[in-house]
């Protein structure tokens, strides 16, 4: 840049030492020896002592340089897009601009996958993957807890669950996969058979279900097991795993749950 005195006088160009130009830029004075040395980014000028002096030009390339690095060009890359002759200044933004959209949207998958690993990972269970696939199978346990803290667990039955499921065995999480299947198929029997849900059959099953969750994962008091039997029909996810067993099951439990709790209520306010 050059600027001019009141009087009208030109005054000499603005340049920089090489360590000033460097602290500017970011870069340290060895690398812009370096570019220097490749014919990168020379020197527009020496001092009177023969230091190396960089003007506003040199800076706005090192500028240009910095941002292409910053993108994953090599120097030689470098070199060759800022010495093209039909490219200006805009040009060089204009493809910086669109490169730093594509490297935006790779780090945005990149996070979405992680996060999708977290999520993974969050129940943090004491057993192998292959323990996991025998016991689980395709089905995810913590694609569902997320959503039954969300709805009806608040974080304290959801901390204490998350502690206990960590510390379980494979032989332990193979037991309450059973004990919970035998409630289920016993669920799904009474519904076959043409039981109603407000039943006194269904009710006892109903209660199992609920005393098996507190024994083995977090206290269910009937009003919140009543707010999961209605998650079981709301959330299609809990929806299409409970009725794999029968269908129309997760809407049977429902009901059962309801019943259960206003007999338990009922009894506590009696009491």
């Amino acid at each position: 840049m050059v600027t001019v005195h009141a009087a009208g006088q030109l005054a000499a160009p603005v340049v920089y030492p090489i360590g000033r130009a460097a602290s500017l830029a970011g870069v340290s004075v060895r690398t812009l020896h370096h570019y220097d040395q490749i014919g990168l980014l020379r020197a527009s000028a020496r001092s009177r002592t023969g230091y190396r002096v960089y003007g506003e030009g040199d800076l706005a390339r090192l500028a240009q340089i910095r941002y292409y690095r910053e993108l994953g060009f090599s120097l030689d890359d470098v070199a060759r897009v800022l010495d093209d002759p039909a490219a200006d200044e805009r040009t060089h933004l204009l493809r910086q601009r669109r490169l730093l959209g594509d490297r935006i949207d790779h780090l945005a998958r990149m996070a979405a996958a992680v996060d999708k690993a977290l999520e993974a990972d969050h129940m943090d269970l004491a057993i192998t993957a292959e323990e996991r696939l025998e016991v689980f199978g395709d089905f995810r346990p913590e694609d569902h807890r997320a959503e039954a803290e969300q709805r009806w667990g608040g974080e304290d039955a959801y901390a204490k669950s998350n502690r206990r499921a960590a510390s379980y065995s494979k032989d332990e999480w193979l037991m309450i996969k059973d004990e919970g299947g035998a409630i289920s198929q016993a669920l799904v029997s009474l519904m076959v058979d043409g039981e109603p849900a407000t039943g006194s059959a269904a009710m006892e099953l109903a209660e199992r279900h609920r005393q098996h969750l507190g024994r083995w994962f977090y206290d269910c008091p009937p009003a919140m097991h009543r707010g999961l039997g209605q998650m079981y029909v709301d959330d299609e996810r809990f929806t299409a795993s409970l009725d794999e067993a029968g269908v129309g099951l997760a809407a049977y439990m429902r009901e059962a749950f309801v019943a259960n709790a206003e007999r338990l209520e009922g009894g506590s306010a009696r009491g």
